[in-house]
């Protein structure tokens, strides 16, 4: 059975166009995934209906982010992408009138439901920026004085933004 990975795979260009300096063209975007750039436009055009990315066309046109990683969750991308179930498995309904099979169905549907509303749940409480967690553009880990330096710079930038 083929499994639906749009989620995981939006994700991960999410959490990749936050690092980049000029929008990503839905070629580049559909190497990154191995796929065909028809397939990036049309998925990304769902985001940028949701308002979590922007394109612009011509010359240094591209996607990028409409917003930022941490005001995004899962759950939010989830439901952009209009994702039907997150389980695949299927009940039976050959014998619809038989009682044993409306029991395994009801049996089967019931903790699929919950089981699914746990899973969206957990995927309201995760964010993008979380994602991106121990990631470097560069390929390595951020090591301390990266932190550090991260941290001195939204200071400033807190600072010069909020004056006081």
């Amino acid at each position: 059975m083929r499994k639906d990975s749009r989620l995981s795979r939006m994700l991960h260009v999410l959490v990749h166009m936050h690092y980049q300096t000029a929008p990503l063209t839905s070629d580049q975007i559909a190497q990154m995934l191995h796929t065909n750039p028809v397939v990036v436009r049309r998925t990304m055009a769902i985001l940028k209906a949701a308002g979590y990315v922007s394109s612009g066309k011509g010359h240094g046109g591209g996607w990028q982010l409409a917003t930022p990683l941490a005001d995004i969750t899962l759950q939010d991308i989830h439901r952009a992408l209009k994702e039907s179930s997150l389980f695949t498995i299927g009940l039976t309904d050959e014998h619809t009138a038989c009682p044993i099979e409306q029991a395994v169905n009801g049996a089967i549907t019931d903790v699929l439901q919950e089981a699914e509303a746990l899973v969206l749940e957990r995927f309201s409480q995760v964010t993008l920026d979380q994602l991106a967690v121990g990631y470097s553009p560069d390929g390595r880990l951020p090591s301390a004085t990266d932190k550090a330096t991260d941290k001195a710079t939204d200071t400033a930038a807190d600072k010069t933004a909020n004056p006081e």
